[in-house]
């Protein structure tokens, strides 16, 4: 994956976000334990800040909730669906 692919500047311009802290996310996810809820939480803090849109506590419990008990795929969409949720 180039990171100075034209591609990707333009989701870091439209988005503000950086697509290397995405692919970071991305790559500690693959082996991440989502039924451990310090993980899901440190995850769900960690995207937070990195789409730079806070996270309530009742947000929170709700995402760490579907994860472990429903056994949701945790992937970058599902985050930003249940973020964008408001």
């Amino acid at each position: 994956m180039n990171m100075d692919n034209g591609f990707f500047k333009n989701i870091e311009k439209k988005t503000g976000v950086n697509m290397k802290d995405i692919f970071d996310l991305a790559n500690s996810l693959q082996n991440a334990n989502f039924k451990d809820e310090k993980t899901v939480r440190n995850v769900i803090r960690r995207v937070s800040q990195i789409a730079n849109k806070p996270v309530s506590k009742e947000m929170e419990e709700q995402i760490v909730k579907s994860i472990i008990n429903d056994g949701k795929q945790l992937d970058f969409n599902t985050i930003a669906k249940m973020m964008n949720k408001k």
